[in-house]
Formats: C-alpha cells, sequence, structure tokens
C-alpha cells in the first residue's frame, strides 16, 4: 500500500479515466476526496471505495468555480487533515469538429472546464502543499497535445497548455519538496470517447487510430489509475516536471 495515510483529490473523478485514478488511488491505501459535477456517479465510486475498505468523500462541484472548489477542498482538508496529492482529470472534449467549424461557445466550455480547472484546482492545493514542504500534483494531458490530432483543435491546445504550465510549477515547488508530473494518455476506453464517435469525424478518427496502435486495444482507465499512483508515490520522489504516454505503443517518444 503505497498510499497510507495521505489524502488525494481527484477532479472528475465520478466516471472514466477518474475513476479509475479514484478507484486505484484507494486501493493503495489513499483517502480520496471526489470533485465531480455529477453527485450520483462519484457516490457511486465513493461506495467502491469504502466497500473495499477505503476513506473516500464526494463533493458536488463546478471546479471552473474558484471559490466553490476552495470550499470544497477546504472541507475536505478539515476532514482528513492534509492534502498530498492533486489529480487534475476534469475535462471534456466536446464533439469531434474540424477547426473551421468550431465555435466560440465550444472554446469558451473546453478551456474552462479542462484548463480553467487546472489552475484553479492547482492554486488552491499548492498553497496548502508549500505549507506541509510536500506534495504531488498529477495532471491528465492527451496525445493529442504532444502529437496534433485532426477533430480535436481546441482541447488538443489546451492540454498542451496544461503539459507547459506544470513543467513552469515543477520548477516554482521544488524548493518545497512537491513533484509536478503530466500523465499523457492515448486512446482510453471511456465515456469521452463514446461521445466522440457520436460524428462522422470523430467516428473515423477513432477507428482509424486504434487500428495503429501496436497492442490493437483501447486503454483502460485502471491502467492510467496505477501511473497515477506511480507518480503519486515516493517511487517516484525523484522524478518532476515529466510529461509519460501511456498509449499501447501508439506514439513512441524520444
Amino acid at each position: 500500500m503505497q498510499l497510507i495515510d495521505k489524502v488525494a483529490i481527484v477532479t472528475g473523478g465520478g466516471q472514466g479515466i477518474g475513476e479509475g485514478i479514484a478507484l486505484r488511488m484507494g486501493e493503495a491505501g489513499a483517502k480520496v476526496g471526489i470533485l465531480d459535477l455529477n453527485a450520483e456517479t462519484a457516490g457511486k465510486v465513493v461506495e467502491k471505495i469504502k466497500s473495499a475498505g477505503g476513506g473516500a468523500v464526494a463533493k458536488e462541484v463546478d471546479v471552473s468555480k474558484y471559490e466553490a472548489t476552495k470550499k470544497a477542498i477546504d472541507e475536505i482538508h478539515q476532514q482528513y487533515g492534509s492534502i498530498d496529492i492533486l489529480v487534475n482529470n476534469a475535462g471534456v472534449v466536446g464533439i469531434a469538429q474540424l477547426f473551421v467549424d468550431t465555435d466560440e461557445a465550444l472554446w469558451d466550455r473546453v478551456i474552462g472546464i479542462d484548463y480553467k480547472s487546472f489552475l484553479i484546482c492547482s492554486h488552491i492545493c499548492a498553497k496548502y502543499m508549500v505549507k506541509q514542504k510536500s506534495g504531488k500534483i498529477i495532471s491528465i494531458a492527451s496525445d493529442t497535445a504532444r502529437c496534433g490530432e485532426i477533430g480535436v483543435p481546441v482541447y488538443a491546445g489546451i492540454k498542451g497548455a496544461i503539459i507547459s504550465t506544470s513543467k513552469v510549477l515543477a520548477k516554482e515547488l521544488a524548493d518545497y519538496y512537491i513533484n509536478v508530473n503530466v500523465i499523457s494518455p492515448g486512446l482510453i476506453d471511456t465515456p469521452m470517447v463514446k461521445e466522440a464517435v457520436q460524428t462522422e469525424v470523430g467516428k473515423e478518427m477513432i477507428e482509424g487510430v486504434i487500428k495503429t496502435i501496436p497492442f490493437r486495444r483501447l486503454g483502460q482507465p485502471s491502467e492510467i489509475g496505477d501511473l497515477a499512483v506511480f507518480f503519486a508515490s515516493e517511487d517516484s520522489k525523484y522524478i518532476t516536471g515529466q510529461v509519460l504516454s501511456c498509449n499501447g505503443g501508439l506514439i513512441m517518444f524520444g
């Protein structure tokens, strides 16, 4: 149990990659605070963690709103006594579209949910971590940001911004023994993927990608959870400012 006595915040932990991460954190011994807009799905994940003998709590909150998010995180800190791990996972892709077919409403939605929530949660949790001189910030990006992908121009750009900002935070927070790293998934079996295939562009994109994955399958949320536990544990104490892809060998950076 690598994370005994640690307290982890997981945004968007009610389904998909977030659920996979929350469950693995719980299995590793952490007390898990799930921040999610959907109280029902988040509650189900909490029950799964508790039924396995772990500790967890869900907070229904829009993590693109600073004060509401701060209140939720403060309550988790008050309940469990610390904030040791933050996983910035909350995000949406939106309907897959070529850039010329997107509009300002889509830009605002994806920027707010994916990037602003990353800024807000990192800002709030980093202050706790600075005071205790320890912490782990793990953010979920995407390989679409590292190589580009037709149909998700805004999403890819925002994930690139998360990578860049994480590198800055890794340098700024190193004096306080806070590790900041990024997990960059490839194609993972999540509700986002199911949403993306509702358009012809999205369907063609995803089917085409699977054919080029050496393992010939989608990744699973639990496999991203395994990496998150590694980055949250002392096994990664000398690793910071890094981006690790988990993509079945689809793209090999080096």
